[in-house]
């Protein structure tokens, strides 16, 4: 029943397994003892559905497509002046991590399965969409250990000094690069920072130190299930992927907030004077106009059922005008839609692929695969059958491939030349496929014999009756019907040689087109 939920969702359940199972077909029965029976589902989600990678927003998203749930109203909640936070960056963070932005969740509840989903996003979003922390990374704080404004700068790493997340003591920023270099997970991350003259770092206004973005945060800011606000930064070298990622934080986690739904806004100062709050698009979403085509009303019947369709994927929707437009809310969990397309993509979603019905094109032709085509498809499952493997060669070759290597002189190969090579491997289009498979075999001389291969493509000659040089008295024509259609024997010696074979090669080349 969910396998079916999730795929009318857009979804795959991959498997549906437990803890003692993994740890049982990876290391054995016996080490396997004590893991937790509790049943898991694996979920392949769409790389760009950022709102679906923890359990708040895929159980949200399921809940509002069964409609069984409003989809909520998200609100940015600005601060009197003077009393939000503001995070000033400056100019010495230009040349590493250049932008940040930032959010609070305010009186906020943690369990301890709501802080593990938090925990484990953060990590999910620096594996996705951060790359790796290379374009952002995620600070998360206790705001009230900390006293606002806070300042994103950049300092020798000999200037640094704080108690890093989980030690008991200070270190320099020099020694905590060194303390981490065999973090099995914090390794990872150092070369985004080591080398250079100055490492980024937060602090309050009290000196106290947030984090060093990307590697760690401090220890004094560390939050836990007690924590009531949480002070969100997002530092990184891609401003949009920051706000993608910051939105993506608070939607998921303002539900726990004591007023759902709402996120405290935070003024960033650039180092030219400007500011911005943050988060940008949390208050009402994007609108976005959508002219309704006949081939989609045809498809997924009217525009009111169409905006019932988008409303169920989180897209809220409403006919306007003279109910050929429909006005859809983007929220700022869907920052995947980028275009109309991906609007009616996720209309189908919800209409279901398979209750589009199949109906023949209004065209005047009905296309057919060629005879040529259906017979080169036949041909290559019958070789394949018989053991031989399918090489693909480039069409292009030198003029040694086809001529000298051969024992044929070029003039006499009758070959489209190419007037500008721009190398001399490509200099010519091939009139025989052999010396394609021939450099194939010579590239893999050390795989155990016998090598069958096989390639079925196409040559260019100015003349159908090129010759090739076999070995004489052991090469024979191939006639069907009275036409020569191919020719099969021994290969020369001196064109093994050239090519730089030890082993007699047989060959058949045959011109299939006569046959259709």
């Amino acid at each position: 029943e969910f396998d079916e939920l999730c795929f009318e969702f857009g979804l795959e359940l991959d498997e549906i397994t437990s803890e003692k199972d993994i740890i049982s077909k990876e290391k054995g029965e016996e080490k396997a003892k004590g893991a937790s029976d509790v049943v898991l589902y694996k979920i392949d989600v769409p790389a760009n559905r950022y709102d679906l990678l923890c359990l708040e927003g895929l159980v949200r998203g399921l809940q509002v497509f069964k409609e069984r749930i409003n989809l909520p109203k998200f609100e940015k909640i600005i601060p009197a002046e003077g009393e939000g936070q503001r995070l000033i960056v400056t100019e010495q963070t230009a040349q590493i991590r250049p932008h940040a932005v930032a959010a609070v969740l305010r009186n906020i509840t943690f369990t301890k399965d709501r802080y593990d989903s938090f925990i484990d996003l953060q990590e999910k979003l620096h594996q996705n969409i951060c790359r790796k922390r290379a374009l952002v990374a995620i600070g998360t704080h206790d705001l009230d250990t900390i006293t606002g404004p806070f300042t994103f700068t950049a300092k020798a790493p000999s200037e640094i000094k704080f108690k890093p997340l989980n030690q008991s003591k200070e270190y320099t920023a020099s020694q905590i690069m060194d303390l981490y270099r065999t973090d099995s997970h914090l390794r990872h991350y150092l070369h985004l920072i080591e080398n250079k003259p100055r490492y980024p770092v937060i602090y309050d206004s009290n000196g106290v130190v947030l984090s060093m973005p990307p590697i760690i945060n401090g220890d004094h800011t560390k939050i836990s299930l007690k924590t009531r606000n949480v002070f969100i930064e997002c530092t990184g070298t891609d401003i949009t992927k920051a706000k993608i990622v910051l939105d993506i934080m608070v939607t998921m986690f303002s539900e726990y907030c004591e007023k759902p739904f709402t996120v405290e806004a935070v003024e960033v100062v650039h180092p030219n004077g400007k500011t911005h709050i943050y988060p940008v698009s949390t208050a009402l979403g994007d609108l976005c106009v959508l002219r309704e085509r006949a081939s989609l009303t045809q498809t997924l019947e009217t525009p009111s059922s169409l905006a019932k369709l988008l409303t169920r994927m989180c897209l809220k929707s409403h006919v306007t005008g003279n109910g050929n437009h429909l006005e859809i809310e983007i929220p700022p969990t869907r920052a995947d839609i980028i275009h109309a397309c991906d609007i009616v993509e996720d209309a189908a979603i919800a209409y279901g692929y398979n209750n589009i019905q199949m109906v023949i094109p209004k065209t005047y032709t009905i296309a057919n695969q060629l005879p040529l085509n259906k017979l080169t498809e036949l041909l290559r499952l019958d070789l394949a059958a018989a053991g031989f493997t399918e090489a693909l060669t480039f069409a292009l070759c030198s003029q040694e491939d086809i001529a000298d290597k051969l024992g044929t002189d070029i003039s006499a190969t009758n070959a489209v030349i190419i007037a500008n090579p721009k190398t001399a491997e490509f200099q010519v289009a091939r009139t025989t496929l052999l010396p394609g498979l021939l450099k194939t075999i010579a590239a893999n001389r050390k795989m155990p014999l016998p090598l069958k291969l096989f390639e079925i493509s196409d040559i260019v000659v100015k003349d159908p009756n090129a010759g090739t040089a076999f070995f004489p008295g052991r090469c024979a024509e191939v006639f069907v019907k009275g036409q020569s259609v191919g020719k099969l024997g021994v290969v020369h010696p001196d064109v093994i040689t050239k090519f730089e074979l030890t082993m007699p090669c047989s060959v058949l080349e045959i011109n299939i087109e006569p046959f259709v």
